[in-house]
């Protein structure tokens, strides 16, 4: 075991979460469960939005969740940090994104919107599905202007206007490239890194303390403000020049071999 409380981060899907076999591996649990024994503090540090964390929480014990991208932060029941897009912000975004082709999810807390008519891209009606299965579709849509929320993502194809969709939505989102016409919008300011600095303030913990377990781009934030940076087996290449320690695939125990190999549990 090392000297010391550390603090682990860790993404959901592809890292914790198998996108194979839609589950998180028994030696992951086990090995989070005895990291906690030791003394650390384990955090699931997602560009997920609350609502969206409920279905992996029985799955995996962990001190706390941090949400959609650093938008919100909750350890226990406590909310220690929480934000949304302004309601104005937010119904101007929808115009943007279909006034250039795009379509997309709006991610909230409570829920997920998505418009009402099929969307002409399969991945977006496939996304709708696993959400409505998992009780988080919202019975409103981008029609009707009553909620508020987090963080959204968009899908583009030949027929979208992506340069015009990003010089609309300006300076104050981040878009982040997830691959084959992907894009998740986050607002500016807030990131997996800001989440990070977050709860290490809170509770007294240096930065190289922290660990952070990850494998695709919104998980750069976190690769690039850590100094202890786990890289899951298949990954994105852009993480490769942050990565401190290469792991096998989540399906194969990379969670588990990798805190066994750092001195972690």
């Amino acid at each position: 075991m090392s000297e010391g409380r550390k603090a682990l981060f860790f993404d959901i899907d592809g890292t914790l979460f198998s996108e194979v076999n839609r589950n998180v591996p028994e030696s992951a649990i086990q090995a989070v469960e005895r990291a906690r024994k030791n003394g650390h503090l384990v955090f699931i540090n997602s560009g997920r939005t609350h609502c969206l964390i409920g279905p992996i929480e029985p799955l995996i014990a962990v001190d706390g969740y941090c949400c959609g991208c650093g938008t919100r932060i909750v350890i226990g029941d406590k909310v220690l940090f929480s934000a949304a897009i302004p309601h104005e912000r937010g119904i101007e975004i929808k115009r943007i994104i279909r006034d250039h082709d795009l379509d997309g999810v709006l991610e909230g807390t409570e829920s997920c919107y998505f418009r009402k008519e099929t969307s002409r891209f399969p991945q977006l009606e496939e996304l709708k599905k696993i959400v409505e299965q998992e009780g988080n579709l919202s019975p409103y849509g981008w029609e009707e202007d009553c909620y508020d929320y987090d963080k959204f993502c968009v899908f583009a194809d030949e027929k979208s206007d992506l340069k015009g969709f990003s010089q609309a939505l300006g300076l104050d989102f981040e878009i982040i490239d997830r691959g084959s016409g992907f894009y998740e919008c986050i607002p500016s300011g807030y990131s997996k890194a800001t989440a990070i600095e977050m709860i290490l303030e809170h509770y007294g913990i240096a930065l190289k303390d922290a660990y952070v377990f990850g494998d695709s781009t919104n998980d750069l934030s976190m690769f690039e403000y850590a100094k202890n940076c786990i890289l899951m087996g298949h990954h994105s290449v852009e993480l490769e020049p942050y990565a401190t320690f290469y792991t096998k695939n989540v399906e194969d125990d990379g969670v588990a071999y990798a805190m066994k190999k750092l001195g972690l549990i």
